[in-house]
C-alpha cells in the first residue's frame, strides 16, 4: 500500500500508546471547500435536531415524537400506534440493509458527515475549544504548561460551556420522548416535584459531557458497532478517503526549483498536515485504517499544500483502492449502480409502506368460551368484541355491517363515534338464520364503515348448532 516499512500502527489504535495509556488527540481545525460544505450540512442537521420536537403540524402533533412510555410515535406529524409496529420492524430491517449496501460502495461517509457523534464533536465541542484554547498545537502547548490563571480560567470556561451544551442535548432528547411541552413543565418545576426525572437528566447530562469532553473519538474507534463492522463491509472497490501512494511516494520536503520526478520523489512533501487535522489522529498515508471516519479533513489539508507548491490536487481523495492501483478515475461500475439501486429501492419501498398504511385499525374477535344462543324462528346469535383505533386527524362515525351471509348486527350501545387519534372498544351481536349457516362453523365477512364508506373488511367465523 505504501513503501513505509514501519507498519506497527496496525498493532494498536492511535489513541493508545505502548503502555496502554491514552494518547490525547489535539486536531487542528481544517480549512477548505469540503470543510465548509460539512459545516453547512452540520448546521442544517443541528437546527433540525433541536427544532423538530418543538415544531407542530396543523393537527397539533409535533413533527417527531418517540413516546415509548405511551407507545405513541409521530413521524413528520403522522401518528403511529402499537398496531403499526410491523412497519417499524420493516423500517429497521430496511435501514440495516441500506447501511450495509451503502457502506460497501461508499464507505463511512455517514460517520464523517451525518453521524451525531461526529457533528457534535467536530462542529460544536471542538470549535468551542478552538475559540477558547486556540489551535490544536496551542492546546497541546497549554496542556503541557504550568497551571497559570489563564490556562485554568480557559479550561473552566470551556468545561462550563460543555456542561451547558450537554444539558441542552439531554433536554432535547427528552423532548423527543415525552414531548416539548412536558419538558418545559419539568424545567419550570422544582426538582423535588419530579425527582426521578431530575436524576435522569443529571445522569444523561453527565454521560454526554463525559463522551464529548473526555471519551471523544474513542466512541468511533472502540464503541460504535458500525465502525467495528467496517472491516467486514469494505473492500478494494469501496469508495473511501484514500492516499494515492503511487503518486505520493517517496515522501520528501519540497526544495526550491527542484524537479521531483527527476529526483525520484513523489508529490507528498511530508508536510504532515493530513495528520494534524485528523480528528482520530491517524496517518491516512499508511492506508485504510479502522479509525478513519471519512470526514475528508485530510483532503482539504492536502489540497491546500498542493496549491501552495503548484502541484495537482487530489493526492488524497475519495476513490477506491483498485482505482489507485490501476491509475483510473471514478466511474459508475455495474456493482456501484446495482448497490445504489438496491438501497434506493429499499428506502422507496419503506416510504410507500408508511404512506399507504390503513387509517383505521380494527380487531374483531368472537368472545372466547361462549356458545351460540338460540333465538326464535331458527335464528342464532354469537357475541363479539371489537376494538377500533382511529389513526387519522378526523373524527369517525363508524358502523359494523354484515357483508355476507345475510344476517343482522346489533351493537351494544347507540354509537361508534371515534375521536381523532383515539380508540374505542365494545361488543356486538351477530344474528344468523340457520339457513345461512354452512355447518357448525360458518365463515362470515364484516364491513367497517365510516358513514357510507367501506374502510375495512374483517373475516371471522360464526358458531352454530
Amino acid at each position: 500500500m505504501t513503501n513505509n516499512p514501519d507498519n506497527n500502527f496496525r498493532d494498536r489504535i492511535v489513541t493508545m500508546n505502548e503502555e496502554g495509556r491514552r494518547n490525547w488527540i489535539y486536531a487542528n481545525q481544517p480549512k477548505g471547500r469540503l470543510y465548509n460544505i460539512r459545516t453547512i450540512v452540520s448546521v442544517i442537521l443541528l437546527a433540525f435536531l433541536f427544532l423538530a420536537p418543538h415544531i407542530k403540524v396543523s393537527s397539533g402533533e409535533p413533527l417527531l415524537l418517540f413516546n415509548i412510555l405511551q407507545r405513541k410515535f409521530v413521524l413528520f406529524g403522522v401518528v403511529f400506534w402499537p398496531q403499526d409496529f410491523h412497519l417499524f420492524v420493516i423500517g429497521l430491517i430496511t435501514i440495516i440493509i441500506s447501511i450495509v449496501t451503502f457502506t460497501v460502495v461508499y464507505g463511512r461517509i455517514f460517520c464523517g458527515w451525518v453521524c451525531p457523534q461526529t457533528i457534535f464533536m467536530e462542529m460544536v465541542f471542538r470549535r468551542i475549544e478552538y475559540w477558547i484554547e486556540g489551535t490544536g498545537d496551542q492546546q497541546r502547548i497549554r496542556a503541557k504548561g504550568e497551571d497559570t490563571f489563564d490556562r485554568v480560567g480557559r479550561s473552566l470556561l470551556k468545561h462550563l460551556i460543555f456542561i451547558i451544551i450537554s444539558w441542552a442535548i439531554t433536554h432535547t432528547m427528552m423532548a423527543y420522548i415525552v414531548g416539548a411541552d412536558q419538558v418545559k413543565q419539568y424545567i419550570v418545576s422544582s426538582p423535588g416535584e419530579n425527582l426521578s426525572v431530575f436524576i435522569a437528566i443529571m445522569v444523561f447530562t453527565g454521560a454526554f459531557y463525559f463522551v464529548f469532553a473526555y471519551f471523544r473519538e474513542q466512541v468511533c474507534s472502540l464503541v460504535c458497532p458500525y465502525g467495528r463492522l467496517q472491516g467486514a463491509l469494505l473492500d478494494n472497490n469501496t469508495l473511501m478517503v484514500t492516499y494515492d501512494f503511487k503518486r505520493g511516494e517517496g515522501r520528501a520536503p519540497m526544495r526550491k526549483n527542484e524537479d521531483r520526478a527527476a529526483a525520484g520523489k513523489g508529490d507528498c512533501v511530508n508536510c504532515n498536515k493530513c495528520v494534524t487535522v485528523c480528528p482520530t489522529g491517524i496517518d491516512i498515508r499508511n492506508g485504510i485504517q479502522l479509525e478513519c471516519i471519512n470526514c475528508t479533513a485530510c483532503i482539504d489539508a492536502c489540497n491546500s499544500t498542493m496549491r501552495r507548491y503548484k502541484l495537482p490536487e487530489g493526492l488524497i481523495r475519495i476513490t477506491s483502492q483498485n482505482n489507485i492501483i490501476k491509475g483510473s478515475s471514478f466511474r459508475w461500475t455495474p456493482r456501484i449502480i446495482a448497490y445504489t439501486a438496491l438501497t434506493t429501492a429499499l428506502i422507496g419501498a419503506m416510504v410507500v409502506l408508511f404512506t399507504l398504511r390503513s387509517s383505521y385499525e380494527t380487531t374483531i374477535l368472537r368472545v372466547q368460551g361462549t356458545l351460540f344462543q338460540k333465538l326464535d324462528e331458527g335464528n342464532y346469535s354469537n357475541i363479539y368484541n371489537y376494538k377500533i383505533v382511529n389513526k387519522t386527524e378526523d373524527e369517525g362515525n363508524l358502523s359494523i355491517k354484515l357483508v355476507s351471509p345475510k344476517g343482522k348486527v346489533e351493537l351494544a350501545g347507540n354509537t361508534m363515534l371515534v375521536k381523532k387519534q383515539e380508540k374505542i372498544q365494545g361488543a356486538f351481536l351477530i344474528k344468523l338464520n340457520k339457513k345461512e349457516m354452512t355447518g357448525k362453523s360458518t365463515d362470515i365477512v364484516l364491513g367497517v364503515y365510516n358513514g357510507d364508506q367501506l374502510i375495512e373488511t374483517i373475516h371471522t367465523t360464526f358458531v352454530g348448532p
